[in-house]
């Protein structure tokens, strides 16, 4: 059948997500106050892993996203309102 495979990347000023999921269940997600990924999976399945390096790679896309949210505030700055 058919499987629904999601991947999240999302920054703020202050905080960020990065986040991979099967099905509606979590895979792996990046936490980044302690500094590594975490595998939020039960002990009754066979453990599914990511190449290592994909913490890191998550502390990158969240220098990128941060990156792009200033470049899209500056050029939107000035942009009017429209009802």
């Amino acid at each position: 059948g058919l499987h629904v495979d999601l991947s999240i990347t999302g920054c703020s000023d202050s905080d960020g997500e990065d986040m991979y999921s099967l099905d509606g269940e979590e895979k792996w997600f990046a936490d980044f106050i302690n500094h590594r990924g975490v595998y939020p999976q039960p002990s009754f399945i066979d453990h599914i892993s990511y190449v290592e390096g994909v913490y890191d790679a998550a502390v990158a896309n969240q220098q990128i996203c941060k990156q792009n949210l200033k470049v899209t505030r500056e050029a939107m700055k000035d942009i009017p309102l429209e009802n």
